[in-house]
């Protein structure tokens, strides 16, 4: 292999890159404005929502539990109402996420120690943000009913418990969004980037060149690997760099070994990258490839949704998804400071996806010259 020729190779592709204005537009400013936004819109956390209140009870508890609500910071409006049509009427015009009904004799039973009458309506249709609306309003009841003289009179015989959060003690979600979008911008940057090497080739007229040039086969694969490797290497050090400094998330974990682990998991996503700018005859194809490979893999990697809630036959089509893999061992040098043998395990999958799709994108690419 000739050393001077893939260095002259690898230069001129960075150049492509950064004198394309669709490629410099996708490698600069992009990954930082997601990674920014991402960060505090992609959140799962649920507050400023609006409740409604019809208060039928005249005693204390009552109106004590309605300053509560009021009171509490993920709440933005309580409503009060004495008509149960006006109550229905919010909920279905989606103008409250969830309603409060308080019984006539709820001050009187919460006292006595019985059940009180109390009622959380719920909008089915935001399923998820409601079950935790709804977990908050119970959690003010329970809070409530403790400091009630009956509830006071109990306290003796209750069990104590006390919750210990390991890993994220304040429950912060951008101690657990943040290092996942470290790796999941990262897929998105340099998998673009090697989608759009090949396709911009022959788009701009440059493939007929580069084929009669003194490179081989295997080193333009290598050439065309490289830069996007680099660039991602950059990227992610630039989103370790924000985690750490901009949403001060501990790094507890080796970076050497994050670092080790990026370059298997670039590696393995440079080779579907490289399949997709194999078959793409245009760089808008080569954009619209590298779509519908991110979609799937976002959805199959447990960014957002743990993967095992999926069916069984879906969870096998996650072991080919090399994100799977990098978010764990990300998030765990980040939170846990994952011990080296777990970071192997999960690195060596990545390892046998990259044996597997770089000499595939290889053979694609020599059966394309042909």
């Amino acid at each position: 292999m000739g050393l001077t020729r893939l260095f002259a190779l690898v230069r001129k592709e960075f150049l492509a890159l950064f004198r394309d204005p669709k490629s410099r537009m996708i490698l600069i400013a992009p990954p930082v404005m997601q990674l920014l936004v991402f960060s505090y819109a992609a959140t799962l956390e649920v507050q400023n929502v609006d409740v409604m209140v019809l208060n039928r009870d005249a005693g204390h508890w009552g109106s004590e539990f309605t300053s509560r609500i009021e009171a509490s910071p993920q709440f933005r409006l309580v409503q009060r109402t004495q008509d149960p049509a006006e109550l229905r009427e919010a909920i279905d015009r989606e103008r409250v996420i969830a309603a409060v009904e308080i019984g006539a004799d709820f001050s009187r039973n919460i006292e006595a120690g019985t059940t009180a009458d109390l009622a959380i309506i719920l909008d089915g249709r935001r399923s998820n943000a409601s079950q935790i609306v709804g977990g908050y309003l119970s959690s003010i009841a329970a809070g409530l009913a403790a400091d009630t003289p009956a509830g006071k009179r109990l306290a003796t015989v209750r069990v104590g418990t006390v919750a210990r959060n390991w890993f994220n003690p304040s429950l912060d979600f951008k101690w657990f969004m943040v290092p996942g979008l470290v790796a999941s911008i990262a897929m998105l940057v340099g998998l673009l980037v090697t989608s759009l090497s090949i396709a911009r080739e022959r788009e701009l007229g440059t493939f007929d060149q580069l084929m009669v040039s003194p490179l081989r086969t295997h080193e333009i694969l290598i050439g065309k690997v490289i830069p996007p490797i680099l660039i991602g290497l950059l990227h992610i050090t630039l989103f370790i760099l924000a985690a750490v400094w901009i949403f001060g998330i501990p790094l507890r974990g080796s970076l050497i070994a994050l670092y080790a682990a990026a370059f298997f998991y670039l590696i393995s996503l440079v080779g579907f990258g490289l399949f997709i700018s194999a078959m793409a005859a245009t760089q808008q194809q080569a954009i619209l490839g590298a779509f519908l490979f991110l979609a799937p893999a976002m959805l199959l990697s447990g960014f957002a949704t743990p993967i095992a809630n999926m069916p069984e036959w879906l969870q096998a089509l996650t072991y080919v998804n090399p994100l799977r893999y990098f978010l764990v061992i990300v998030r765990g040098v980040f939170l846990k400071d994952i011990p080296l043998a777990e970071i192997i395990a999960e690195t060596v999958p990545l390892a046998l996806i990259a044996c597997v799709t770089l000499p595939a994108a290889g053979w694609l690419f020599r059966r394309r010259l042909e």
